[in-house]
Parts: structure tokens; sequence; C-alpha cells
């Protein structure tokens, strides 16, 4: 499970086991062909206490050869992490009124009990600024969200700038470079098959 553990610094650290993700390529996704749309809430940060919409659109899910490609490339580190990634397109993220960015990597895991996480890795725009002034956040080059759907409270949360590592070759540990991760909230689920 996810947990959050304290770090010595202002990132927050999340350890995500990637087993979750071995169910992510049943027959047929649940979420594949859906529109899912809510608010993120920015708890921390320059952004803190701001509230935005947020889209999630799902052309497909991504395969356990996807994840595996993934987990291949993060030893090496965030530039091979980032050169299989952007070769990856599996839906749109939005977050804002933009016309957001692309969703690389989406892993459906069924939780049991009609409940569903939906995990979305993205490659982020780098600001301007970030490249000329050689800002710490470069270093973050990733977007992270978790969507838990389906019966009861649709909510998630999203890291805007992240840096993904592997731990113990089954454990992805997402830093984020803000304080803590976005909420997600009022999650909506249009189109698809029908789920919840």
């Amino acid at each position: 499970m996810n947990t959050i553990k304290p770090s010595s610094t202002c990132f927050a650290i999340l350890s995500i086991s990637v087993l979750l993700f071995s169910n992510s390529a049943r027959a047929q996704s649940r979420y594949a062909g859906t529109t899912t749309t809510g608010t993120v809430y920015f708890i921390g940060g320059r952004t803190s206490g701001r509230s935005l919409p947020f889209r999630l659109i799902v052309n497909r899910t991504s395969t356990p050869e996807e994840l595996a490609q993934l987990n291949a490339a993060l030893p090496s580190g965030q530039d091979s992490l980032l050169q299989v990634l952007s070769k990856m397109n599996a839906g749109r993220i939005e977050i804002g009124t933009g016309v957001g960015l692309i969703a690389n990597a989406i892993f459906e895991t069924d939780l049991g009990d009609g409940r569903t996480k939906l995990t979305v890795v993205y490659q982020r725009n780098l600001r301007f600024a970030e490249l000329r002034y050689g800002t710490r956040s470069q270093d973050y080059r990733f977007g992270y969200a978790e969507l838990y759907l389906g019966r009861g409270d649709n909510q998630g949360m999203l890291i805007p700038a992240a840096r993904v590592r592997l731990r113990d070759g089954n454990t992805w540990e997402v830093e984020d470079f803000g304080t803590f991760p976005a909420r997600l909230m009022g999650l909506q689920v249009r189109g698809g098959r029908k789920v919840g």
C-alpha cells in the first residue's frame, strides 16, 4: 500500500508497490474510453489553497510489458525513464484550462469490492525559468497521479513535479518536489463501459 515516509527535507516521499499494477492488462479495461473530471486542490507549496479543474482522458490502459520497460529503465536514472516513457501514449491529463499533456502511462489495478485504482505517469513540461536558472525543480521531470474510482467516494492525489526511483526491485519510490501531494476531489467518470 501507499505510505508517506518522513523525509529530512521538505519533500514527501511515497512508496508505491509495483505489484499493485500486476493486473493492469485485463482483456477489457473498464476505464478505456472514459473521461474522468474533478477538482485538484493544492495543499502545500506556492499554490497552497488553490483549486483547478482536472480531467483525465483514458484512451487505453498500459500493459504489463510497458510496466516492465519502465522498471528496466528506472535503475539507469531519470533520463532513461524519460526516454522510455516519452514513447508511450495512453491518454491525456489536463490540470487547469489548458490543452493538457500526454498521459504516457495509465495503469489500472482492481482493488476488489468494485474499486479500481488508476495510476498515471506523465512527462511534465518544464517552464522556461526552470531551464534558464537551473532550479532544482528541473530534476523533477514527471507528473504522477492516483485515482481511486468505483464504489464510494471517487478521489485521489496528484504530484505535479516528481522523481521516480525503483527500490528493492518491486517498489516505486515517488518523491514530490512540493511539500504534500495535491488532492483530487469529486471525480466523475463518463463514457466507456459502465463502471462502479
